[in-house]
């Protein structure tokens, strides 16, 4: 990924622009018009690493989230609650779609799949 690049004519900060003929990235001054040809054509790029414990902490709060389905025809293994969210999502290393639950109670948070 490419870093802030700044003109050698007057340091400011160069922009990147496309030049449409040529169909080519530029990085240009909007100081002095100089113009550089771009090494790499990756402009911005945004990685998100998340930890473990994020991940968890978005499973449980998938049960507070009232746009989700609910059904009470479940228990929780874990807690024996009886109301569980539940969504559909692909699992990893398998393909096709698979029913994920979440329970519904506050202190448990219990996650399994159908």
């Amino acid at each position: 990924m490419s870093t802030m690049k700044f003109c050698r004519e007057c340091n400011n900060i160069l922009y990147p622009k496309e030049d449409k003929d040529q169909k080519i990235l530029l990085y240009g001054c909007r100081n002095c018009d100089h113009q550089e040809v771009a090494e790499n054509n990756c402009v911005y790029r945004n990685e998100i690493h998340h930890s473990v414990g994020e991940r968890t902490q978005v499973l449980q709060d998938v049960a507070a989230d009232p746009t989700l389905p609910r059904t009470k025809s479940v228990r929780c293994a874990n807690c024996g609650h009886g109301e569980a969210v539940f969504f559909q999502a692909t699992a990893r290393g398998e393909e096709g779609m698979t029913l994920f639950f979440v329970c519904c109670n506050p202190n448990c948070g219990h996650r399994w799949r159908d």
